[in-house]
């Protein structure tokens, strides 16, 4: 059984099968709602229900209150129709969003490679007959077996390439995820995963300077936006500022700096917090964000800036970047939040992380 679903101010109307969420309805529709913790704890996909019956699924009370729920309010991550249903969402223009509709697709592990101690790549071909369209710093979802659901990993190849994706992956300590993933996945292996998701993306109709500032794996997202801008030709200034521990831990560095030699609009800017002091590197030492203060003359003015890694990272980055005078309206992030992430306290300078 079916409902049809209405999304205000579109005007669009999309078919819900029983049981299936607003939100994942809709992004598979190819329409994007604003999401976040996907657990219905951080209230970032609330929408306003104009007419029908919803059940309100596992909510948090926290996030959507009784006087809410009285009111008409639901989460769209975990409300699902029980009658034909119109919503009032708040759905941002964005002129350089492709809005591609989530899908599933299958494949085989063609590849894992050890990018760092710590970090492995994974290459994943898709089954025949599939490919996989999305935007440059989209992120899918693998799915992990032993009941534990799927996990969110950015997209760190070029979308030219739809049959063949590259992951980066992390080991976190006591993740069981990433563990299995690191310990257990091997070539040859057949996985199931969806996407593509986030809104995480180059404004290139901006046509302004920009500024990529990455630490750790968080380089994935980065590597992909610029690798597809490179191929399309763009001719704009483009600094990769990026961030290590050690030199074990700073992966694809010949990679771009063979990028750097053959693009005379690409900078790319290695530093690295933690390596021993007798060591042969000659590069920056520090974080990110003094790297790119230095980079940069404190003055970011008239640049766009794309930030992702860790939320030391992308907070100290944050009030770097404002304090040289560069606008929230020219910040973007990725929004990854697990169920712990979402009930954390969000950085004050900046609303939309």
């Amino acid at each position: 059984m079916s409902f049809q679903l209405t999304i205000e101010p579109l005007g669009q109307a999309i078919e819900v099968e029983d049981g299936q969420t607003i939100l994942d309805a809709s992004l598979r529709a190819g329409i994007y709602l604003p999401h976040a913790c996907c657990h219905g704890l951080c209230a970032t996909c609330k929408v306003q229900v104009l007419d029908g019956e919803v059940d309100h699924g596992e909510a948090s009370n926290f996030a959507l209150m009784d006087h809410e729920r009285e009111e008409g309010m639901c989460l769209a991550c975990c409300a699902t129709l029980e009658s034909d249903v119109t919503i009032e969402a708040d759905i941002d223009v964005e002129p350089d969003a492709l809005n591609l509709p989530v899908r599933d697709f299958t494949g085989t592990v063609s590849r894992i490679e050890n990018l760092t101690p710590t970090i492995k790549g994974v290459w994943i071909r898709l089954d025949e007959g599939q490919a996989l369209r999305f935007q440059a710093g989209q992120y899918i979802n693998l799915r992990i077996p032993g009941g534990l659901g799927s996990r969110a990993f950015s997209l760190a190849s070029s979308p030219a390439d739809t049959r063949e994706i590259e992951l980066n992956i992390r080991l976190v300590p006591g993740g069981a995820a990433t563990t299995w993933i690191h310990d257990a996945l091997s070539e040859g292996d057949q996985v199931r995963l969806t996407g593509p998701y986030g809104r995480f993306f180059v404004r290139k109709s901006s046509n302004v300077p920009m500024i990529f500032l990455a630490g750790g794996s968080g380089l994935s997202s980065p590597r992909s936006m610029i690798l597809d801008l490179l191929e399309q030709g763009c001719d704009f200034p483009i600094t990769l500022i990026y961030g290590a521990r050690n030199r074990a831990e700073l992966y694809y560095h010949e990679a771009f700096e063979t990028m750097a030699r053959e693009h005379a609009n690409f900078t790319y800017v290695p530093v690295l917090s933690d390596e021993p002091d007798a060591s042969a590197w000659t590069g920056r030492r520090g974080f990110v964000h003094d790297a790119a203060r230095e980079q940069f003359g404190n003055d970011f003015r008239g640049h766009k800036a794309y930030l992702c890694g860790p939320p030391v990272m992308i907070d100290a980055c944050i009030s770097t970047l404002m304090q040289g005078r560069l606008f929230e309206r020219d910040i973007y992030t990725e929004k990854f939040l697990s169920a712990a992430d979402a009930q954390q306290v969000r950085s004050p300078l900046f609303r939309n992380i």
